[in-house]
C-alpha cells in the first residue's frame, strides 16, 4: 500500500524537475513512511512513497523492468500475483523480486493495456513505457485506491494517490467547481465524475488511460463492469455453497503479507464473517480489534466480544467516547474534498487502534452494496412493487401532492414520516432511489442557493449522474439497478473513500475481502429472493453463514458506525452551529441564503427539527474551503 504521485507532458517532452515530484510524493508520506522514489526521463515524472507490505527489502519503486523499457509506480495489492508470476515465468518472463510490483510490469509487456483483466485486486498505477513513449494509468474494478488527476497550465498532466499531492504543485487551479458543491449538499461527497476544484478529475473505477507524447487527452476507456442481467438457477444449497466457496477465497487470498495482519470487528454481519473464514484459513489466532462507545444505545462492542470469544481472537477494544469533536479539524483534513459521512470520525478510531499491532487489517466493506444489505435496499423492492401496480400518470399527482403538504416531521415516531416515501413514489425507481440516497433534498437545496448559484449551476442537477447510472445500468430490475449505483457511485464516493483516507492516515492497510470481483459478479447474478427475502437483506449470505455465526450476530438490526452530531449541535458544538450560518468562508462565494441558513440553525437547536446532516454538511464544506486555501 502506497502513494503514488506523477507529472507526464502531453506534447512537448519538458523537462521534469525531480524536486516537483519530490513534492508531490512528500504531501502523501503518510500513505508510504517506508521509503520513497522519483524518477524523471524526458517529459515524464514519477514519484512513489511506499508502505511495506510484500518483499519488504526487494521492491522500491519507481519500479524498472528488467529489460529497462517500462518504469511504474504503483498503489495497491495484486493477490494473484504468484499465480500470474508462474503464468509469466513459462511464458519466458524472468524476475529479480519476490513482490507484486514486478508482475505488474512483466504483464503490460506481455498483454498491454489488457493485462488489467489478469489482476485480482485493488491498485491504482501508472506505467511509463520508455519506446512507445506512452503513459498507462489504471485503477481497479471498484475503485478501492483513488487515483487524482489534473491537465496543467504548461501542457502537462499531474496525477496522484490524493488530491493533497496535486495542490503541491504550483500550477494547479484552485477554483472551486460549483457543480462539486451541488453533488456534495446531496450526497454528502464529491462523486468521481467530479472533484471540488474545476479542472481536476478521478480516473473512475474500472477504467484506464493510455497517454501518448505527441497526441491528445483521450476518454477513459472502461475495461470491467458487473451485470445484474442474468439469473443464477439451481438450488438454494448449490448456490450456498458457491457463496462460501467464493467467500473463502476471496478471504484467503487477503491473508498474504509479510507484515502483521488483522481484521476490524464490529460485531456486525460482515466484518464477523470475514472473521469467522479468517479463523478458518489461520493455524494461529486472528488478530481483531473494535471500538465501543461509553454510551449503551451506540455501542456493539458486547457483539464483537462475542464473536471473539468464540474464534478465540487476539482481540482488541477500547471505548471511546462519542463526544470527539476536537478531531474534526484533523478528520477534515484527511479528505482534501469536503466529506460528511460522520462515521468517518470511528472509522478513523478503529484504524489507529489497528495500527498499534497490525500493518494490515482486513475489514467486512462490499457485502451491502453486493447483497442488498441496506434498508434503502428493502424499501426500494417494496416501492418497486408498489410502482408496477400503479401507472406513473396516477402515482405521480397522487403521491407528489401527498408528499409536497406532508410535513417534515423529524421528531416523530418512525412510521409517521412518510413525506420521503411519498416523495419516492411520485417517480420512477431511479428518482425515488435517489431521494433514498440523497442526505439533503433537492427542495432544501434550492432553499439554500441565492440566485448567482442558481445562475453557475445551470440547468444541472446532482441527481442526473445517478439517473444516468441507473437508467443504463444492465440490469431487470429496480433492486439490480439500486445496487449498481451503488456499486459505482456511492461505494467509491463514501464507503472506500472513507476506508482509504482514515486508514492511511495512520498508515494502515484496509483489505475488503467481499469487494472481490468475481464474488461481486456471482452476487449480481442472485435471484431478488436470495438477497431480499421475508423483511430481510443479504439473505443468501445469511443463510451461508449460519454455521459460523449465531442469530443474534445475523439476524440483529443493522447499526454500523454512529456519531451523535445531532446531539453535538444542541450542545457543545451550538455555538458551532450559529457560526456556520455567518462562516466568512461560505458567506465569501456568495452562494448560500445566510437567512436561511440562519432559520434551519434556530430549528435545529430548538429541536423543531433534525437538520445536523446538513449542518455538518456545511461545516465540513467551510472545513475544506479553508484548508484548500479557498477561506
Amino acid at each position: 500500500m502506497c502513494g503514488i504521485a506523477g507529472i507526464f507532458h502531453l506534447e512537448t517532452p519538458k523537462p521534469v524537475d525531480p524536486a516537483r515530484v519530490d513534492a508531490m510524493c512528500d504531501a502523501l508520506v503518510h500513505r508510504g513512511p517506508d521509503g520513497h522514489g522519483v524518477w524523471t526521463a524526458p517529459g515524464v515524472g514519477l514519484g512513489h512513497r511506499r508502505l511495506s507490505i510484500i518483499d519488504l527489502a526487494g521492491s522500491p519503486q519507481p519500479m524498472a523492468s528488467l529489460d529497462g523499457r517500462a518504469m511504474l509506480v504503483f498503489n495497491g495489492e495484486i493477490y494473484n500475483y504468484r499465480e500470474l508470476r508462474q503464468e509469466l515465468k513459462e511464458a519466458g518472463a524472468h524476475f529479480r523480486t519476490d513482490g507484486d510490483s514486478e508482475v505488474i510490469l512483466a504483464a503490460w509487456q506481455r498483454w498491454g493495456p489488457d493485462c488489467v483483466s489478469r489482476l485480482h485486486g485493488m491498485f491504482a498505477f501508472a506505467i511509463y513505457d520508455l519506446d512507445a513513449r506512452t503513459l498507462f494509468l489504471a485503477r481497479d474494478r471498484l475503485g478501492v485506491k483513488p487515483l487524482y488527476l489534473a491537465p496543467l497550465s504548461d501542457g502537462s498532466l499531474a496525477f496522484g494517490s490524493e488530491l493533497k499531492a496535486l495542490l503541491a504543485h504550483p500550477l494547479l487551479r484552485r477554483e472551486i467547481d460549483p457543480l462539486a458543491v451541488e453533488d456534495y449538499l446531496a450526497w454528502g461527497y464529491v462523486p468521481d465524475h467530479r472533484a471540488i476544484l474545476k479542472g481536476v478529475t478521478k480516473l473512475p473505477a474500472g477504467r484506464s488511460l493510455l497517454l501518448r507524447n505527441g497526441a491528445p487527452m483521450p476518454r477513459p476507456s472502461q475495461w470491467w463492469d458487473v451485470s445484474f442481467e442474468h439469473r443464477h438457477k439451481g438450488k438454494v444449497a448449490d448456490l450456498e455453497a458457491e457463496l462460501l466457496h467464493l467467500m473463502r477465497q476471496a478471504v484467503s487470498s487477503r491473508m498474504v503479507a509479510d507484515v502483521p495482519l488483522g481484521a476490524f470487528l464490529s460485531g456486525g454481519v460482515d466484518s464477523s464473517s470475514v472473521v469467522a473464514l479468517m479463523a478458518e484459513a489461520s493455524s494461529n489466532p486472528v488478530r481483531t480489534c473494535s471500538i465501543g462507545f461509553d454510551v449503551a444505545a451506540l455501542d456493539e462492542s458486547a457483539y464483537a466480544t462475542q464473536v471473539a470469544q468464540q474464534y478465540h481472537t487476539d482481540h482488541a477494544s477500547r471505548l471511546v467516547s462519542p463526544d470527539d469533536f476536537e478531531a474534526i479539524d484533523a478528520l477534515a483534513g484527511m479528505f482534501d474534498e469536503p466529506f460528511a459521512d460522520a462515521s468517518a470520525l470511528p472509522t478513523w478510531r478503529v484504524c489507529q487502534l489497528a495500527r498499534e499491532s497490525v500493518t494490515v487489517a482486513l475489514s467486512g466493506d462490499g457485502a451491502d452494496e453486493a447483497l442488498a444489505g441496506y434498508r434503502r435496499h428493502l424499501f426500494q423492492y417494496n416501492e418497486d412493487r408498489v410502482r408496477s401496480l400503479l401507472p406513473q400518470g396516477l402515482r405521480g399527482p397522487v403521491f407528489g401532492t401527498l408528499g409536497a403538504i406532508y410535513p417534515k416531521a423529524d421528531w416523530a415516531p418512525r412510521p409517521l414520516r412518510a413525506k420521503t416515501t411519498l416523495l419516492s413514489l411520485a417517480g420512477d425507481s431511479a428518482e425515488g432511489y435517489a431521494r433514498a440516497l440523497a442526505v439533503t433534498s433537492p427542495e432544501l437545496r434550492e432553499g439554500l442557493y441565492t440566485d448567482a448559484f442558481r445562475r453557475l449551476r445551470g440547468e444541472y442537477r446532482a441527481e442526473q449522474p445517478l439517473y444516468d447510472v441507473m437508467r443504463s445500468a444492465p440490469a431487470r430490475s429496480g433492486l439490480d439497478r439500486a445496487q449498481y449505483a451503488d456499486l459505482k457511485v456511492w461505494l467509491p464516493g463514501d464507503i472506500l473513500t472513507k476506508v482509504d483516507r482514515t486508514s492511511m492516515a495512520v498508515s494502515l492497510e484496509s483489505r475488503e475481502p467481499l469487494l472481490d470481483h468475481r464474488l461481486i459478479e456471482f452476487a449480481a447474478g442472485l435471484p431478488e429472493s436470495m438477497r431480499v427475502h421475508g423483511g430481510q437483506g443479504k439473505w443468501l449470505m445469511k443463510r451461508t453463514m449460519r454455521r459460523f455465526l449465531p442469530d443474534d450476530i445475523l439476524y440483529r438490526p443493522k447499526q454500523g458506525f454512529v456519531t451523535p452530531i445531532a446531539q453535538w449541535f444542541r450542545g457543545p458544538l451550538a455555538q458551532t452551529a450559529r457560526d456556520i450560518a455567518t462562516s466568512k468562508a461560505l458567506a465569501r462565494t456568495g452562494w448560500f441564503d445566510t437567512r436561511r441558513l440562519t432559520s434551519l440553525v434556530d430549528a435545529h437547536l430548538s429541536g423543531m427539527s433534525d437538520n445536523s446532516r446538513l449542518l455538518w454538511q456545511l461545516l465540513m464544506l467551510e472545513k475544506a474551503f479553508t484548508g484548500l486555501g479557498i477561506g
